[in-house]
């Protein structure tokens, strides 16, 4: 066996094709004395030399022809994502086209489909080589990674909003699906294809999975809803789920367009410019954000985030609550965007529960008359997010409030009693309202403008990512991954390079391959 192995050139390890040039080809040379010394592609290709590509070559096969070299492929992406050029058909194009990428890629021609498997292989790696960028600015005093500001956008899937399906059609198309497939099977030709479906029998099983897949989307898209205050429930019938992305969340963008969307989280350093961390969710909300970037910025990219200014969105009790497990303290303000009250008169508003003592040790409130309000019970109340904030019910004798002088500012219905309710986490609220009243705590978060909100505006504009040209939530996270490890990598390199370091990488043991 070993004779037959050396005999056809059998290979334990994958083997990578030489490309066109080497840096002593003139071609390479003549580009290389055109390109301008501070270039973006200059700094990108030194930039990627800090990193660890081990595991990303060991990624390849041994078998079959050899493969172009991953490391020459990852700086032409980076460069053309940092230049606003997402797609991997604008890769394919640009590399065959550019003498910028050509210098950068040493004159590789890699096919269409080479760039979008190289999209797609990258994935699982993109934390590890955004870890090791953190390690390195943290060891050259580029940042502690202790401050941290948060926010979210909302990003187009590659799905058209015209093509939304509710449980009837879908039910339909799934059936006519199945049938052609069944004709397919048999040999047999369909004598009328839908428009929609698919042309050859091959592409129609991919479009029956993908069909199965929405299927199951929809009801979850229902269950949510089932969970909503029915005040607030959607008739079934109205409940729709994108068959082209089966994956995308729904609901309105940000020029309350409704459509099939993903939103992009990002955490980034109050200290630099850098991002910390990032992750991409299937839902039109940041509720329930909060925690997954906690464990992903301390566990995954281990850094000791000890503060973190966010809006109002992620202010919430159970936020707080999971913040102060996490050793962490929250920055933002408290219920600002909370509409419940505008638009009523001034005149009919009650006696906010501010007013209101709490005894902690009667575990009751007194009100400004100084009648106690008693606990009466508790409810469990759901969050938008699905977290679940117990709620303590406190009532005042109706005795009290029906001679009460302030009964018209204080309850509409003095025969019942004025009720306040108290959450589990009130401590935490009534403590983060204090801090968020003194002038270190207004200082922190007005740094969060100056950092994430600009991040979103650069990613837009000058990276052209106001959709994802993916499909999927595995491909979505990958193409925000690429844009902030391109972000990083460039700043990092620029502040490496003013200290006159060059070549970097960290210190110590790669953790980040374990």
């Amino acid at each position: 066996m070993v004779a037959w192995n050396e005999h056809f050139g059998k290979r334990s390890e994958p083997h990578f094709a030489e490309p066109p040039w080497t840096k002593e080809s003139s071609e390479w040379k003549k580009l290389d004395g055109w390109l301008p010394l501070d270039h973006v592609a200059r700094r990108m290709v030194r930039a990627v030399e800090m990193l660890d590509l081990s595991r990303l070559f060991a990624s390849y096969s041994a078998g079959g022809s050899d493969a172009l070299r991953p490391d020459l492929l990852l700086r032409i992406v980076l460069i053309e994502v940092w230049l606003g050029r997402q797609r991997p058909s604008q890769w394919f194009r640009d590399a065959q086209e550019n003498a910028v990428l050509q210098w950068a890629g040493l004159g590789i021609h890699p096919s269409r489909s080479t760039w979008y498997n190289f999209r797609d292989r990258q994935g699982p790696f993109l934390d590890a080589w955004l870890r090791q960028v953190l390690q390195i600015a943290r060891e050259q005093g580029v940042t502690p990674g202790r401050r941290g500001s948060l926010d979210g956008s909302l990003l187009a899937a590659n799905a058209s909003r015209h093509r939304l399906l509710n449980e009837e059609r879908l039910a339909k198309r799934r059936e006519a699906l199945a049938k052609s497939c069944a004709y397919d099977g048999r040999g047999q030709a369909l004598e009328l294809v839908p428009a929609w479906m698919a042309k050859t029998s091959r592409t129609r099983i991919a479009q029956a999975h993908r069909y199965e897949r929405a299927h199951a989307r929809l009801h979850e898209f229902q269950a949510t809803n089932q969970r909503q205050n029915p005040a607030r429930r959607r008739p079934q019938a109205r409940i729709v789920v994108s068959a082209t992305d089966p994956e995308s969340g729904l609901g309105p963008d940000k020029q309350k367009v409704f459509r099939p969307l993903y939103n992009l989280q990002l955490l980034r350093d109050l200290d630099s410019l850098l991002t910390l961390t990032f992750d991409v969710f299937a839902q039109h909300t940041d509720g329930g954000t909060l925690h997954p970037l906690l464990r992903r910025v301390r566990k995954t990219m281990r850094l000791p985030l000890a503060e973190l200014a966010a809006d109002a969105s992620y202010v919430t009790a159970c936020n707080l609550a999971i913040c102060e497990k996490e050793n962490v303290t929250l920055y933002g303000p408290w219920q600002e965007n909370d509409y419940s009250d505008r638009g009523r008169d001034g005149r009919h508003r009650m006696i906010p529960k501010e007013q209101f003592v709490w005894l902690p040790k009667e575990n009751c409130y007194r009100c400004p008359e100084g009648h106690p309000l008693k606990w009466i019970g508790r409810e469990k109340r759901i969050q938008g997010d699905g977290q679940i904030n117990v709620m303590h019910r406190y009532r005042c004798s109706p005795d009290h409030c029906r001679q009460c002088t302030r009964q018209t500012q204080c309850t509409k219905n003095p025969a019942r009693g004025r009720a306040v309710k108290r959450s589990e986490h009130e401590d935490l609220i009534v403590a983060h309202r204090a801090r968020m009243e003194t002038e270190e705590a207004k200082a922190i978060y007005r740094l969060r403008k100056q950092t994430v909100e600009l991040a979103y505006a650069d990613l837009k504009e000058n990276r052209h990512l106001r959709n994802f040209s993916g499909r999927g939530l595995t491909r979505a996270r990958i193409e925000a991954g690429l844009n902030e490890l391109a972000r990083d990598l460039i700043i990092l390199e620029g502040k490496l390079r003013d200290h006159g370091i060059h070549n970097r990488t960290p210190k110590g043991p790669s953790l980040w391959l374990c």
